[in-house]
C-alpha cells in the first residue's frame, strides 16, 4: 500500500486536539485513530503494538538479520490536528496531473492560488491531495503516520536492512503536550526523527525557543457619566500594553530566524480584559530579552494605572533543539544522504515553530524533524503531494539502511 492511500483513510478520522480541557488526550476522538493504528501495526507484525493510558501508540520492529548491533532508531509522528481550524468530516480530494495553476476547492469559495504559494510551481504534473475547503486536510501529521507505517511494511516485505526501529504516535502535539507522558527509556531508541515537516527532503534541527504569556487586567468600572478620574478601562489598558511591544516583531512581519510576539487571543470589557500571547525566538538570549520586554511593559502599565491590576503570567513551552543536537549531527548528515539517494536536494532550514522532537531532544532523545510532502498546514488550504509522500518513504528506507551498518 502506498503512503497516500493510508493518508486518505486517516484524515477521515476526527482527531482535533484542544487546549481547553486539561486532560490527556485532550479530546476523546484521538483514541479512534490510536486504536486503528494499533490494529494495523499488529497486522504488519511489529512487536507489542499497544496504546497506553495517555493515548501514546508504540511498537517495535526487530532488527533485520545481521543488523542486530545497529543503534535503535526511533520514528515518531502525531495523531492530532490543529485546533485552529476544523478537522472533522474531512473530505479528501485527489487532483491528478496538477497543471500548476490555481486550485479551486468546492466548498466556501476557497482557492489555493499559485501566485500566493510559489512552491506550487514545483508540483506541476504531480498528484495533489486537498480537503474540500470546509476543513483542514490533516496531513499535519497524518502524512507522517502514513509514511512510517508504509516504511515498516516495506522493510518487512522487501527484507531491507535496518536496525531495531522504535515507532511512536503521540496525541496533543498541536497544543504542545505530545511528550508530556512519553517514556524515553521505555521507548528504547538511541536516536530518533519526527516525521512532521513540510516538503520532502526538508530537514530541521533548529526550532524556536517558545513561551506563552497571559495578561489579565482588572479595571475600575463605574458609570461613564461620573467616570472622570475614577474609571480604569481594562480594554484601553490592554491596548497600552500591546503598544509597548515592538510593532514589527509580529508573525506577519518576520521570517527565517526572526522572532516575534503573537497576540493570539483577546477578550474583555471595561471591568476586565484578558490577552494571550506566544513568544518565539531561535536565539536563547533574544528569547530572554523578549520575556523581559513583556515584564517591563506590565510594570509600566501597572505604574500608570495604580488603581487597576495588571497580572502577567509567563510559561516556557520548549527550547531550540539545536543545543542538544550539536553532538549528534550524523542525524542531519544521514538524512541529507538519504534525500540525495532519491534524487532530492536536501533543504536544511530552521523551523518557525516546534515539534515533539524539540522537547524529546531535551528529554535525552536527539530528534530532528523530516518533511512529509505536506504544505499549508493548520488551515483549509492545506495539501499533500502523493509523489513527495512516496519520496519520504524512500528517504526513511535509506535512513534505516544507513543506520543498519
Amino acid at each position: 500500500m502506498r503512503a497516500y492511500e493510508r493518508l486518505l483513510k486517516y484524515v477521515k478520522i476526527h482527531t482535533t486536539s484542544s487546549d481547553q480541557t486539561g486532560v490527556t488526550p485532550s479530546t476523546p476522538c484521538q483514541w479512534d485513530l490510536a486504536r486503528l493504528l494499533v490494529d494495523e501495526l499488529k497486522e504488519l507484525g511489529l512487536e507489542n503494538p499497544s496504546v497506553d493510558e495517555n493515548c501514546i501508540v508504540t511498537a517495535w520492529l526487530p532488527a533485520a538479520p545481521g543488523c542486530e548491533d545497529a543503534p535503535a532508531l526511533g520514528l515518531l509522528a502525531h495523531m492530532d490536528t490543529a485546533p485552529a481550524f476544523s478537522g472533522e468530516n474531512v473530505n479528501p480530494i485527489l487532483h491528478e496531473n496538477y497543471d500548476g495553476g490555481d486550485i479551486a476547492l468546492p466548498k466556501e469559495g476557497r482557492v489555493i492560488k499559485a501566485a500566493d504559494f510559489p512552491f506550487l510551481a514545483g508540483l506541476k504534473g504531480k498528484t495533489l491531495i486537498t480537503a474540500d475547503g470546509s476543513t483542514l486536510l490533516g496531513a499535519d501529521d497524518k502524512a507522517g503516520i502514513a509514511e512510517i507505517m508504509t516504511l515498516c511494511e516495506r522493510l518487512i516485505e522487501e527484507k531491507r536492512p535496518h536496525g531495531r526501529l522504535c515507532v511512536a504516535f503521540t496525541p496533543d502535539e498541536e497544543i504542545g503536550e505530545g511528550p508530556d507522558h512519553f517514556d524515553v527509556a521505555a521507548f528504547g531508541a538511541k536516536y530518533a526523527y519526527t516525521v512532521d515537516g513540510s516538503a520532502a527532503g526538508s530537514i530541521e534541527y533548529e526550532n524556536f525557543n517558545a513561551a506563552s504569556a497571559k495578561v489579565d487586567i482588572t479595571g475600575v468600572s463605574v458609570h461613564p457619566g461620573s467616570a472622570k478620574d475614577v474609571m480604569e478601562n481594562a480594554l484601553l489598558i490592554a491596548q497600552e500594553f500591546n503598544a509597548l511591544l515592538p510593532p514589527d516583531a509580529i508573525p506577519a512581519k518576520t521570517e527565517g530566524y526572526q522572532g516575534f510576539f503573537h497576540l493570539d487571543a483577546m477578550a474583555g470589557t471595561t471591568a476586565s480584559a484578558h490577552m494571550e500571547y506566544i513568544i518565539r525566538d531561535h536565539d536563547k538570549g533574544e528569547f530572554v530579552v523578549k520575556q523581559g520586554l513583556m515584564k517591563r511593559a506590565a510594570a509600566q502599565v501597572q505604574a500608570a494605572h495604580p488603581t487597576a491590576k495588571v497580572e502577567l503570567t509567563l510559561k516556557d513551552s520548549y527550547y531550540n533543539m539545536k543545543e542538544k543536537l550539536t553532538d549528534c549531527m550524523h542525524l542531519v548528515d544521514n538524512a541529507k544522504k538519504a534525500a540525495e539517494l532519491v534524487g532530492l536536494t536536501p533543504a536544511v532550514e530552521p523551523i518557525r515553530g516546534g515539534t515533539d522532537g524539540a522537547r524529546l531532544s531535551y528529554m535525552g532523545l536527539p530528534c530532528p524533524n523530516l518533511g512529509t510532502g505536506g504544505y499549508n498546514f493548520h488551515g483549509p488550504l492545506e495539501l499533500a503531494c502523493v509523489e513527495e509522500m512516496d519520496a519520504v518513504v524512500d528517504i526513511l528506507v535509506n535512513i534505516a539502511a544507513l543506520y543498519s551498518k
